[in-house]
């Protein structure tokens, strides 16, 4: 299940944590941006922080939760293959314009 974050520069709401690793009892957790778009009659979303990782659904929501699954399955992969999961930089800001 998607966390969503709640205050601050953190209301973007493309943003949203998920559980990354489970160590020791301890569960740490990733946040990484997503980016949803319309694409034709469906949407399509993906992560600037983890390149190849894709989804697409037909609605917004649909999209969000399967990039939540996509962005799941690309870290356990990265896990399997003893490669270092990504910090997260890519961030994302709204501007003004008249």
């Amino acid at each position: 299940k998607a966390f969503h974050a709640s205050n601050g520069v953190d209301k973007i709401r493309n943003s949203f944590l998920i559980q990354a690793d489970i160590e020791k009892e301890k569960i740490i957790m990733r946040k990484f941006l997503i980016v949803i778009e319309k694409a034709g009659k469906n949407y399509s979303a993906y992560s600037p922080d983890l390149p190849g990782c894709i989804a697409t659904g037909k609605t917004r929501r649909e999209a969000e939760k399967r990039m939540y699954q996509a962005i799941k399955m690309h870290i356990n992969g990265l896990k399997e293959d003893n490669l270092p999961i990504p910090q997260s930089s890519a961030s994302a800001e709204y501007v003004l314009v008249s």
